[in-house]
């Protein structure tokens, strides 16, 4: 299944050793040349490696083990959590879910942390993505020693990077990040030219907090002797104001936001990651999907972290995407590859078997009764997944 074209039965891919799709559609019609090792699926759908626009690789080891029902609690209890876990444990968790990703059909992240593990864990393991590098402060005084440690990190963590794997920034959320911090992490994003990722528009804690100064969040900044006034507007309007979104941030969750609100990411050409399960998860609400896609946004599906969610797993998050967009099973799996890969920017490189692109590939086996689009969207799991290539390399099952 190419995804940028019509589904074909008995499919088939060539990869060149440079790790290249050569030729891709159906099976008499790909070359098989004398020395090259054929891999054959009588029962498989052949899709491109999956594209998942949000994670947290570094938190694998928190699967199951928060309880906080208020998500506030939750945010301080992962934050807890993460203070007393050396960098071993770290690297040893986002290892797991970079595993756990290439078990899934994965074959492309973007990685939000603070450890620095998850950029590291990808260059051992040779996944593709990004690896968004969190940074924190909400006091306004303190944004400086906060961006001196972002530079040290950024600067400790770019040896890890490869033509495959990019570092960028995440100034983490506007509970997390004063305005002034915000606004320096933009200029740096712009300087070094790095891509950005913001957890924007996520809850109603937030909402309050931006909005007007109030509720748990606030509540907490307050206990701490940080001042906090609501901007008077929604998280997004205040990303705007601050000037953030003209460096086009990843978007991720976007659950809190009205029609304007979305309206204005379509004006910047921000691209939004979908966390369907996780938001739901936290009662957070639906995030207004359908009419992201209606304006035309770069939508894409995360799974954020097994903290938050059971397991890493796109074909369930594809199969709550179209609940709530009351799409098609082939925008579904659109979502899941090339419309993932649209969002991170890298469309002409990965999330479609098309000539050119590099050779990321998975192979789910699902029975076909109609069509292939429809089967993987209502039977594809984890468990399914037979085959996952990353230029050619199998890096799960084969």
């Amino acid at each position: 299944m190419s995804v940028a074209a019509p589904p074909v039965r008995d499919g088939a891919v060539l990869i060149s050793d440079d790790g290249r799709i050569e030729a891709a559609g159906p099976d008499r019609d790909v070359p098989r040349p004398p020395n090259a090792e054929a891999r054959e699926f009588p029962k498989g759908v052949l899709l491109p490696g999956l594209v998942n626009t949000h994670t947290h690789l570094e938190l694998s080891f928190l699967r199951g083990a928060l309880r906080q029902p208020e998500f506030h609690r939750w945010v301080y209890e992962v934050r807890d959590r993460k203070a007393s876990t050396t960098p071993e444990a770290f690297l040893a968790s986002a290892e797991e879910g970079v595993r756990e990703c290439f078990a899934s059909g994965i074959t492309t992240v973007a990685d939000c942390g603070d450890s620095g593990a998850g950029i590291e864990a990808l260059n051992r393991l040779g996944g593709r993505g990004f690896a968004y590098h969190e940074v924190f402060g909400p006091d306004p005084a303190r944004a400086g020693e906060s961006m001196r440690g972002l530079t040290a990190a950024l600067e400790r963590l770019a040896r890890f990077e490869t033509k495959r794997i990019r570092l960028g920034i995440s100034p983490h959320a506007p509970y997390t990040v004063s305005a002034e911090l915000f606004r320096a992490a933009a200029r740096l994003s712009e300087e070094l030219e790095l891509p950005m990722a913001i957890h924007i528009a996520e809850s109603p804690a937030e909402t309050a907090l931006v909005a007007r100064g109030e509720g748990p969040f606030a509540e907490a900044l307050r206990g701490r002797g940080i001042a906090v006034a609501g901007a008077g507007g929604s998280p997004v309007e205040w990303l705007e104001q601050l000037g953030v979104l003209e460096l086009r941030p990843l978007c991720v969750h976007v659950v809190q936001a009205g029609d304007d609100d979305l309206a204005t990411l379509k004006q910047w050409d921000a691209p939004v990651a979908h966390c369907p399960r996780s938001n739901a998860a936290h009662g957070h609400g639906a995030a207004g999907v359908a009419r992201m896609r209606a304006l035309g946004l770069r939508v894409g599906l995360g799974s954020d972290s097994v903290a938050s969610v059971p397991a890493i797993d796109l074909f369930a998050e594809a199969r709550e995407a179209q609940k709530l967009a009351g799409c098609s099973a082939a925008e579904a799996v659109r979502w899941m590859t090339l419309e993932g890969a649209r969002a991170l920017g890298m469309h002409s490189v990965v999330g479609s078997l098309e000539p050119g692109k590099r050779g990321d590939v998975c192979v789910v086996e699902v029975p076909v009764d109609g069509s292939p689009e429809e089967a993987v969207v209502a039977h594809g799991s984890p468990t399914r997944v037979a085959l996952t290539l990353i230029e050619g390399r199998p890096v799960h099952g084969g």
